[in-house]
């Protein structure tokens, strides 16, 4: 912590920064809500920058395996395997982000719009990062058009891209009985050919890149369980 680096107490911060310690004491445990004027302030007492600072708060990388795709890519039926094979808990993001709205998906755009939802989501993301020790990760398929958040996801997880063909997207979302893609639209493939195209080099960055097609669910969930066990045993011996 660069308080600490710089052997500064709460209280000589507090009175250089020109704030609370009882703040400081909350904003250092994660429970402070800061401004960007305070954040600057407490920046420039500790020598450094409020972008500094607010670099060194995101949660480092943890054990977490992040699904990538779009809806139809598999990681609801990908996921609870994986995680079951590593023993981690398996969870999706957008359930996370119901329980901190009170609310549904769907009512959260309704109501508050796609900017609230970014935020919640991204808020949400830097929770569940920063209080877990580990799990598998199914993520919104729209995750990756924030940068903000995408960023802070590839710092902080293992992230996978389960790639699937439009067809298998398709097939995969009407099996499960949602029609809605296809209700009263007429160009559904083309749109969702469309949206895959443009999020294609965004979900590329993914540190691993599975065919589900090929592969298939035992074979994705096979290739994953043994690559990622793979690098935690290199990481361990070095």
């Amino acid at each position: 912590m660069r308080r600490r680096e710089r052997s500064l107490t709460i209280g000589a911060l507090s009175k250089r920064a020109s704030v609370s310690e009882r703040f400081l004491h909350e904003l250092e445990a994660g429970r402070g809500n800061i401004s960007v004027v305070r954040l600057c302030d407490v920046a420039q007492a500790l020598g450094t920058t409020a972008a500094e600072l607010l670099r060194k708060a995101e949660p480092e990388s943890s054990n977490v395996i992040a699904l990538l795709g779009m809806r139809g890519a598999g990681k609801s039926t990908v996921g609870p395997r994986l995680a079951a094979r590593l023993k981690l808990p398996f969870v999706e993001l957008d359930q996370l982000v119901e329980e901190n709205a009170g609310m549904t998906l769907g009512e959260v755009f309704e109501l508050q719009g796609e900017g609230f939802y970014r935020r919640l989501e991204r808020e949400t993301l830097r929770k569940f990062l920063r209080d877990t020790s580990g799990g598998v990760l199914a993520t919104g398929g729209s995750i990756v058009s924030d940068a903000e958040t995408f960023d802070l996801l590839k710092r902080s997880s293992t992230t996978v891209w389960l790639r699937a063909r439009p067809e298998d997207h398709m097939e995969r979302v009407l099996a499960q009985g949602d029609t809605r893609p296809m209700r009263n639209r007429t160009n559904a493939m083309a749109e969702l050919k469309a949206l895959l195209k443009a999020r294609t080099p965004l979900y590329a960055q993914a540190d691993h890149v599975v065919e589900t097609h090929s592969m298939g669910i035992d074979g994705t969930v096979d290739f994953l369980a043994e690559s990622i066990s793979g690098e935690e045993t290199a990481v361990a011996a070095n």
